[in-house]
C-alpha cells in the first residue's frame, strides 16, 4: 500500500486536508488542502489561495512544500508524504518531483491539467533524467468528500 501508514492513517491526514480545503473555499478559492507528513506528523500544510492572493503559485501543494522546507530547513523531502484533496496539477507536480517527495496521497482526480491524468503526466513520468523515481501514488482517500467540495465550488462560480 504505502510507506509505513495504513488506510486509517491516510483518512486521518486527508480529513485534515479537507478542513484546510473548506478554509480555501470560504475564501473564494478552489477547495484544495494539502499537508506534508514526516514520521506520522504534519510538518507542512497549505490551502489553495491563488484567487484570494492574486498569485497563481499559491496552490495548496506548493504552500505545503514551502511550509515544510522552511520548518525542516532543507529542500530534500524524500522522507515525506504529501496528502492533497485533489490530484496535483502540472505545476504542483513539478514541485513535488523537484523536492523528491516519496509518496502522494490523493483524494480525487481533476478534470484538466492533472499531473498524472493529463496529457502531461509529470507526477508519474519515468523518463525525466534529472529526477529520481516517481512518488508512490495512493488514490481515492475520502474521495466523495473531496468531490463534494469541488461541486460546491463549481456551483458558486
Amino acid at each position: 500500500m504505502s510507506v509505513g501508514l495504513n488506510m486509517k492513517d491516510h483518512q486521518y491526514f486527508m480529513r485534515h486536508c479537507l478542513k484546510l480545503a473548506k478554509d480555501a473555499l470560504a475564501n473564494g478559492n478552489p477547495p484544495v488542502g494539502a499537508a506534508i507528513v514526516k514520521d506520522g506528523e504534519i510538518i507542512g500544510q497549505g490551502i489553495e489561495a491563488g484567487k484570494s492572493e492574486g498569485d497563481i503559485t499559491c496552490h495548496a501543494e506548493i504552500e505545503a512544500v514551502r511550509d515544510a522546507v522552511t520548518k525542516l530547513n532543507r529542500k530534500d523531502l524524500s522522507d515525506c508524504s504529501l496528502y492533497t484533496t485533489h490530484e496535483p496539477c502540472i505545476m504542483c507536480s513539478y514541485v513535488i518531483r523537484h523536492h523528491a517527495i516519496r509518496e502522494v496521497i490523493i483524494g480525487s482526480r481533476v478534470k484538466a491539467i492533472g499531473g498524472m491524468s493529463s496529457t502531461y503526466p509529470i507526477l508519474i513520468a519515468k523518463d525525466i533524467g534529472i529526477w529520481s523515481a516517481p512518488p508512490l501514488i495512493v488514490e481515492n482517500i475520502c474521495s466523495q468528500e473531496c468531490r463534494t467540495l469541488t461541486e460546491q465550488y463549481e456551483q458558486n462560480r
